[in-house]
């Protein structure tokens, strides 16, 4: 029989009557843990669980203090749990007692930092200075394509090529004959051009086009959020202006983009230029007025210089995606206790992705700083659960295959791991989609669990940076707010350090501890928000938008 080493395996709740692997555990290894003593019936891997007792059909499973799944047949002590062994359960919910206090984290050298900005009249604080163009219904993408091929490479917002080179090889390759298996065996030399032209206008960190297939021929409900998601963009402290075009005769409105302007800024003073086509008449006309309006909006916008701000101006979203086992250990954990430093000092932090906070809502109600604000969040788990059961599926559909295949089996154990991101802090509000964060501290946004579409909403909300962590890997970025990309584990922070920008598996590995972790990642988002740090999502043009379409995403 083979002991197990030390930090392979960790209880992560003292209520937990399950352990998780760090490393491979063969079978036969023996666990020694408090007074038990016993040894692995299975094969458990790298951050998969194991049972800590004998469980019958029906018995609960605990993680991080919670319900988490049952058993579906007997499970030995020492064996692993799997999609055959555990099926999904999460405990019920109901208003209960407000549990607001917490313990506020030591600022340390914090206290006093500080950020440098773009300021906005409405008092926000960018980390960024973009200009927009919007179409505000999907018959005027091709449009806005043609004032992305006009302004982009002439101003100098153009990122650099890549790939052209390799082309040329394979093409060479098939001209002087060579076979498929040639070409596929053939080694092409990375040739990424990382020269960028000069800007015309150097304070304007580009051109942002937010294309999409909504505005018209869906529900009057959707086009009214995609109204209210384009208006969080426009009145955003990232941005610097916009121009739109409209149709005219398209659901979404500009009359209805204006009213949800108002709502999020009734003071809106921004340049914002508004073409509709069908007024205006031939498409050459129309977009050679955007042209002159847009070019007068960036002399407008290049005014803009960064200036020092207290952390309290940063609004951080907070994002998962391609979660594995190590997400509720490491990553995930690094920015709840982030969190809640920003929310000491006067922050505002966004929770989002309702269908990964399954199992979670009694604590997260309770938090909630009055019971109007736990009854809506209640609320609005309950019916966007039920929606999605009556459609066929449920929360407890969304784990994807990568997963179940890296240890989260059910849709809470993933949702109780996930809700860490949102830390200790009490809730200060409570969002429906498209709404927009009006105070500070942690805020939870009703969104799909869809990264893009989580992401894209979060923004719209007014994060003026994101914090993504993830276990598998994935790109995902934003037009308008620099999306950070946080590792779980090592393996991936060095299989694909081009995507990866932050790595947590120090944790994993007992160098590191959350707390430390947390302040390293934070002086990492200060020099990201005041411009010296280029995120991957931001250097590889990740510029990923999807608005929710108000049905049943998971």
């Amino acid at each position: 029989m083979q002991e197990a080493e030390e930090y392979t395996y960790i209880q992560i709740h003292s209520a937990d009557n399950v352990l998780v692997a760090l490393v491979d555990l063969p079978k036969g290894t023996l666990i020694e843990f408090g007074t038990s003593r016993f040894y692995l019936t299975t094969n458990v891997s790298a951050k998969h669980k194991f049972a800590l007792t004998d469980l019958a059909p029906g018995d609960a499973i605990l993680m991080y203090g919670v319900l988490v799944g049952k058993a579906s047949e007997p499970i030995l002590r020492g064996a692993a749990l799997t999609v055959e062994n555990v099926q999904h359960a999460s405990g019920e919910f109901t208003l209960g007692a407000r549990k607001t206090s917490w313990e506020k984290p030591e600022a340390g050298r914090f206290e006093s930092a500080t950020f440098l900005g773009y300021h906005r009249k409405d008092g926000s604080v960018g980390t960024a200075n973009y200009w927009l163009i919007i179409p505000l219904v999907f018959c005027e993408n091709r449009n806005v394509d043609m004032i992305r091929e006009a302004l982009t490479e002439k101003l100098g917002f153009k990122k650099p090529k890549g790939y052209e080179s390799e082309v040329e090889s394979i093409l060479s390759m098939y001209q002087t004959g060579k076979t498929a298996a040639e070409i596929l065996d053939a080694d092409l030399e990375a040739s990424f051009d990382t020269k960028q032209s000069s800007k015309v206008f150097p304070n304007v960190d580009g051109i942002k086009y937010l294309q999409h297939g909504l505005g018209c021929g869906g529900t009057r409900m959707d086009s009214d959020a995609l109204c209210g998601l384009l208006a969080g963009y426009i009145t955003h402290p990232n941005v610097a202006g916009a121009t739109v075009l409209s149709l005219g005769c398209q659901h979404a409105q500009a009359s209805i983009l204006r009213d949800e302007i108002e709502k999020r800024d009734p003071e809106f003073s921004k340049p914002l230029f508004i073409l509709e086509q069908q007024q205006i008449g031939t498409e050459e006309r129309m977009l050679q007025m955007a042209l002159k309006q847009t070019f007068v909006g960036l002399i407008e916008a290049n005014k803009s210089q960064r200036e020092p701000a207290p952390l309290s101006k940063l609004c951080v979203g907070l994002e998962c995606g391609g979660s594995d086992g190590f997400s509720g250990i490491s990553a995930n954990p690094t920015l709840g206790r982030l969190s809640d430093i920003l929310v000491a000092q006067g922050g505002s932090v966004i929770l989002a992705e309702f269908p990964e906070l399954c199992g979670v809502e009694q604590e997260l109600s309770d938090r909630c700083t009055n019971e109007d604000l736990a009854n809506k969040f209640m609320h609005l788990m309950r019916t966007y659960n039920a929606r999605a059961e009556a459609d066929g599926s449920g929360f407890y559909a969304n784990p994807s295959p990568g997963n179940i295949k890296d240890g989260l089996i059910t849709d809470a154990i993933k949702s109780a791991g996930a809700a860490k991101k949102g830390g200790t802090s009490p809730v200060a509000d409570v969002l429906d989609y498209p709404e927009k964060v009006k105070k500070d501290g942690l805020n939870l946004l009703c969104t799909p669990g869809s990264d893009v579409e989580s992401t894209t909403a979060v923004v719209g909300a007014g994060a003026n940076i994101v914090l993504f962590t993830t276990g598998l890997g994935t790109p995902t970025g934003n037009p308008v707010a620099p999306v950070l990309k946080i590792s779980t584990n090592t393996a991936l922070s060095r299989r694909m350090p081009d995507i990866i920008d932050i790595n947590c598996g120090t944790i994993i590995e007992g160098k590191e501890n959350i707390e430390q972790a947390a302040e390293r990642m934070l002086d990492y988002v200060i020099q990201v928000a005041s411009g010296e740090i280029i995120p991957k999502a931001v250097a590889l043009g990740q510029d990923d938008f999807i608005p929710w379409k108000r049905g049943v995403s998971l």
